[in-house]
């Protein structure tokens, strides 16, 4: 089952709407088939392993990290697949909670017959498509946000100079996060500081995907000449604006590949409820929010981060006129403070990088319930 997640990941990126899924066929304890789902209207993993195998399948062993589907969507289903196939046992890491599927492939499966086996590296398995269970289960997107800072607390000097507070390593590492996401998230006062392109930039030889880039603009002051505004995407630019910004002005940035559209920004602030669910129902699984510090404290108090990834500098600005990671009041008190729980925490080069799942509201310090996307053991 390792072997199979580890052939999942070789999907990251490409595969959305879909999920990540790897398969392996073990015959008398050896490997004679593996695949994995490349891309989304490709062969599923099973299939692909299957046809690796060829007649070695059967009166084998099929392990696979989801679910096998039982419906027919751009492919025929791959529970048809298995059973001409002759397999004899399956293995499955997570069930699928696509309510389309959810419990079909695993009993259409025993009903004919072949030994099925639930749960093995569940855990690992829903992580791995932590997006695709929140969408499936709720209609939004799992929203992830990433931030580079220093050891005290800032994004960017008091003259807005943030390049480059992280290393070489730590970026390519984000450019990894771009590639994984649907769509990457900044507020406009981060397109007029910096003009980012926001696209995905992997190292030579890697071909990376760019994410849908959505900008917060609720009275529509995103400069004509922002690069978000032209070519240099295929992904396309979704500019958010308050629902009262004048027709006219919305039509001026409209041009092929940019979509102005209204959202309710009670007090000039997007409401993040609306946004999301107008999100999802475009598809976006997986939103990457990058910025700037009052999006950040926003996403942060409205309770809609998912996931958050700090990548943390060895370097002090030494002083307290920098940008700081969150902007406008904060907690009364440290019991108030948001809660990264399941943290883990990696080096790359000189920096560190630390990830978590904020707790839910109201849970007790260091509390070990899942965060508002994560998945309990078994998902």
């Amino acid at each position: 089952m390792r072997r199979a997640l580890a052939l999942a990941r070789r999907g990251r990126g490409w595969t959305s709407p879909n999920p990540m899924v790897g398969a392996v066929v073990v015959r008398e304890g050896r490997v004679v088939g593996e695949g994995f789902h490349a891309a989304a209207g490709e062969a599923h993993a099973e299939v692909r392993a299957l046809e690796a195998a060829g007649g070695r399948a059967r009166g084998a062993e099929l392990y696979v990290t989801l679910e096998p589907c039982n419906h027919h969507g751009r492919t025929p289903p791959c529970t048809h697949a298995i059973v001409a196939a002759g397999i004899r046992r399956v293995v499955i890491a997570a069930r699928d909670p696509n309510p389309r599927v959810a419990g079909g492939g695993a009993a259409f499966l025993a009903e004919r017959g072949l030994e099925v086996v639930l749960g093995v590296l569940a855990a690992e398995a829903s992580r791995l498509n932590e997006a695709f269970f929140k969408h499936c289960r709720t209609g939004l997107p799992f929203v992830t946000v990433k931030c580079a800072s220093t050891l005290d607390g800032r994004i960017a000097t008091r003259t807005g100079d943030a390049r480059w507070i992280t290393g070489e390593a730590a970026r390519r590492r984000v450019h990894e996060l771009r590639h994984a996401a649907d769509a990457i998230l900044v507020g406009v006062g981060t397109v007029v500081a910096d003009d980012p392109q926001l696209t995905t930039r992997l190292p030579a030889g890697r071909r990376g995907k760019d994410p849908l880039r959505v900008v917060l603009d609720p009275r529509l002051r995103i400069p004509p000449a922002a690069r978000v505004l032209h070519p240099g995407s295929a992904a396309g630019t979704l500019i958010v604006a308050g629902e009262g910004v004048p027709a006219e002005a919305r039509r001026r940035l409209e041009r092929p590949g940019v979509e102005v559209i209204g959202c309710p920004a009670p007090g000039g602030r997007i409401d993040w409820s609306a946004l999301l669910a107008e999100l999802g129902s475009r598809g976006v699984m997986s939103l990457l929010i990058e910025g700037g510090s009052r999006v950040f404290a926003s996403a942060f108090r409205a309770g809609v981060v998912d996931k958050a990834c700090f990548f943390i500098a060895p370097i002090l600005f030494a002083g307290d006129d920098g940008v700081p990671v969150c902007a406008g009041p904060g907690v009364a008190a440290v019991r108030e403070a948001i809660r990264l729980q399941r943290a883990e925490t990696r080096r790359l080069g000189e920096d560190l990088l630390i990830e978590g799942y904020p707790a839910p509201a109201g849970d007790a310090p260091g509390g070990g319930g899942p965060g508002p996307g994560a998945l309990p053991p078994g998902a």
